[in-house]
């Protein structure tokens, strides 16, 4: 895994790889990648933060942990590969934004898209063993995506976090609702989609917001180029 991500992220970020509890991740993911399977592959599991520099940052979709089965993860948040299948809680994504927007699904489920208009798409947790979902919960992942929010919740730019599931919406706490949009809602993966996430309409009070406050909205139409 590269501390190097090109852009302004290596500047805020690294304080984070120089500390103790960043290298006991690095040991521990040194073993895990060595005799397990386990996702995103290390050179993509800091992706996110290589396609969505520091100061593109305008909104923030912050999930649990990444997809566990073969193939899927790639370093984003929800997305996956293109050619790959949409796993179940993408395809509910795609059902809530046609909800929302009229943005017809999609069979690409590829969002570099998103994270290029801005979208940083992140997780609570950043790696994971093959089928065994929050595998890596607790081993520093939540220190290190704390930081993160923090770091954003620090922009003087007003951003909107879109906080997916009970891991996510414990972040709340972190940022300043009296200058960025914090909008919560139940993960969507089949489990809990009928809880309120089809009709959250959290992407057009994302443009909404954007918007009001000078920034360009996003094209949540855009999938992987």
């Amino acid at each position: 895994m590269s501390s190097r991500l090109g852009n302004s992220w290596d500047e805020k970020l690294e304080s984070e790889f120089s500390q103790e509890y960043f290298k006991e991740i690095r040991k521990f993911l040194a073993q895990e990648y060595s005799n397990f399977k386990v996702y995103p592959p290390m050179k993509e599991i800091l992706s996110a933060f290589e396609h969505t520099p520091y100061e593109n940052v305008k909104v923030v979709i912050l999930g649990q942990d990444p997809y566990h089965g073969y193939g899927q993860a790639h370093g984003m948040s929800f997305s996956v590969r293109k050619g790959v299948k949409c796993p179940p809680s993408l395809v509910n994504i795609y059902k809530a934004l046609e909800y929302d927007l009229g943005i017809p699904q999609s069979n690409c489920g590829d969002l570099t898209g998103w994270a290029d208009e801005g979208v940083l798409l992140l997780n609570t947790v950043l790696t994971v063993r093959e089928g065994k979902p929050q595998s890596h919960a607790n081993i520093g992942w939540e220190r290190f995506t704390d930081s993160v929010i923090k770091m954003v919740n620090d922009s003087p730019y007003p951003t909107v976090f879109m906080l997916w599931g009970n891991p996510a919406k414990a972040k709340a706490k972190l940022i300043d609702e009296s200058k960025h949009l914090v909008l919560k809602c139940v993960h969507p993966s089949p489990l809990s989609f009928y809880n309120g996430f089809l009709e959250c309409k959290h992407f057009s009070k994302a443009n909404d917001f954007l918007s009001k406050h000078g920034r360009t909205p996003i094209d949540w139409s855009r999938r992987g180029e």
